[in-house]
């Protein structure tokens, strides 16, 4: 017998009347109570204030806590400035290194096939899973005085570890995976149909990863850049392995906050930490306009 409804006769035409076909909605997977339903929400908004909102209005607080005047003053030291100027040009250093890598390894991966290519996929993790303190420490073992190539370093006069290059080397390595990561899974969810249609209307290697892939990704570009960004000016750990804490000359805004704490000096302290704090605020919002804007194109990148 058939599922569908009966027709009904059409008054005045003669002929039968479709019935409207009803409209089937889905149940929800999860029909929770009203009082469960408040009891999760609350208990993750608890834990967000508690944990994240508490803290920055905290930092804010105390940072302005002898007023603006203060505030202002503290940004006038030269330790502090250059301890910016440091975590800028690092920033601005590391970043770019980890475009053109993130970019490199997630073609590679995402649209061949080659020996190794999960060994790649696994290195590429590999800063998830070491601490960063960890990290630091093998920059020393390579680059130190003591280490396999710092006799010849010191043979040719040059200087990595305790110098503003072990922090370049710690902070790439550190950040490395975030662009990587947002790139791979998109790439491999667009295939290479494209790619394999522009290369047989005779376009080159290059101008078809210029005008089809990296036009197709570039806001999952973007937003690993934002997290590889932000990692890079907050590294610690790292950082503070392979720098030597000379102040003035190696203190990134994170070490210099330390010893600005270490020392009392709290409103200086809690102003540069405002500054971190800002920059995060800053990297968060852009995040979420990218969310809210492109969903969709950075949906398929969420891995972790």
């Amino acid at each position: 017998m058939s599922d569908q409804p009966a027709a009904l006769p059409d008054e005045g035409s003669g002929r039968p009347a479709a019935r409207p076909t009803p409209v089937i909605r889905p149940r929800p997977t999860v029909d929770e109570t009203r009082a469960t339903k408040a009891i999760l929400i609350g208990t993750a908004v608890a834990f967000l204030a508690l944990f994240v909102v508490l803290p920055l209005i905290a930092v804010f607080a105390e940072a302005f806590r002898r007023g603006v005047d203060h505030y202002l003053e503290s940004f006038a030291d030269p330790d502090t400035q250059a301890a910016i100027r440091l975590t800028l040009t690092v920033a601005a250093i590391a970043v770019p290194l980890n475009l053109v890598f993130g970019i490199c390894a997630a073609w590679a991966i995402a649209k061949f096939e080659f020996p190794g290519k999960s060994l790649l996929t696994t290195l590429i993790d590999l800063p998830f899973s070491v601490s960063p303190v960890v990290s630091g420490l093998v920059f020393v073992l390579l680059f130190g005085a003591q280490g396999y190539f710092g006799k010849w370093l010191a043979a040719h006069d040059l200087q990595i570890v305790f110098a503003v290059p072990g922090i370049v080397l710690a902070t790439v390595f550190v950040t490395f995976p975030f662009v990587a990561r947002e790139l791979i899974p998109l790439m491999q969810e667009q295939g290479t149909a494209e790619e394999e249609a522009a290369l047989t209307l005779g376009a080159s290697g290059l101008r078809t990863f210029l005008t089809v892939t990296l036009p197709n990704t570039k806001w999952a570009l973007l937003y690993g850049v934002l997290l590889c960004n932000a990692r890079a000016m907050g590294e610690f750990g790292a950082v503070s392995v392979v720098s030597g804490h000379v102040r003035g000359l190696t203190n990134t805004m994170p070490l210099h906050v330390e010893i600005l704490y270490n020392e009392y000096n709290f409103v200086a302290a809690f102003a540069v930490a405002s500054l971190l704090a800002g920059l995060a605020l800053v990297t968060l919002l852009a995040k979420s306009v990218l969310e809210w804007r492109y969903g969709d194109a950075l949906g398929r990148t969420r891995l972790y």
